[in-house]
């Protein structure tokens, strides 16, 4: 059994990797059951400060790492927030507070012009020097809705609309997001790369 570290301390990450890569022969943990501590993430991109995670975690580990760095991206806001999702409304800042203050940015806009996408970058580094690290990347269209809605999933799921479903990513089947979700899309991408078979 292979076992590598998951850079996140996130559970609803660690849930959501475990269960469309868990294959029986891949052991995924999170960073912190080995103590890592966070990095600052001074990347300006998803794919830097993915990068920059994975190895912070297999430097500290001595392990294979994987990291993913995934964020909002709102046309209307010119991509924000992007790579500061996590804290858009700042370093404190919790799900809640930073759906509050984007559909307050997004006062006035037209549902026409509320589009955005989910953006979702995965490195794989097999140590902290990987010169050559497996990068997946997914996305998922959609748009912004006027308030929050349904009780799965995290983050920004609440207020994103899926178009295909008919639904906010919130309302979805977890096992259906999984598929779909621009998370899903990188990791099956991840999984090629690295000639995993599905379970």
């Amino acid at each position: 059994m292979k076992h590598i570290v998951l850079a996140t301390g996130n559970p609803g990450k660690v849930r959501e990797f475990a269960d469309i890569l868990g294959t029986g022969k891949l052991v995924i943990r999170p960073q912190s059951d080995f103590g890592v501590p966070d990095v600052e993430e001074t990347g300006l991109s998803f794919v830097e400060n993915a990068i920059i995670k994975a190895r912070n975690a297999a430097a500290h580990t001595g392990q294979p790492a994987i990291a993913d760095d995934s964020g909002l991206e709102v046309d209307a806001l010119n991509g924000a927030p992007g790579i500061y999702s996590a804290r858009y409304a700042g370093p404190k800042a919790n799900s809640e507070d930073n759906n509050r203050k984007l559909l307050y940015a997004l006062e006035g806009v037209p549902e026409s012009e509320r589009t955005a996408r989910f953006i979702c970058l995965i490195v794989y580094m097999r140590h902290a020097d990987d010169p050559a690290p497996i990068i997946a990347q997914g996305s998922w269209e959609g748009r912004i809705l006027l308030e929050p809605v349904g009780d799965n999933g995290f983050g920004y799921d609440p207020v994103f609309y899926v178009p295909s479903h008919d639904c906010s990513s919130a309302q979805l089947d977890p096992a259906e997001k999984n598929r779909i979700s621009h998370r899903g899309i990188a990791i099956q991408l991840f999984r090629q790369k690295m000639g995993i078979e599905h379970a």
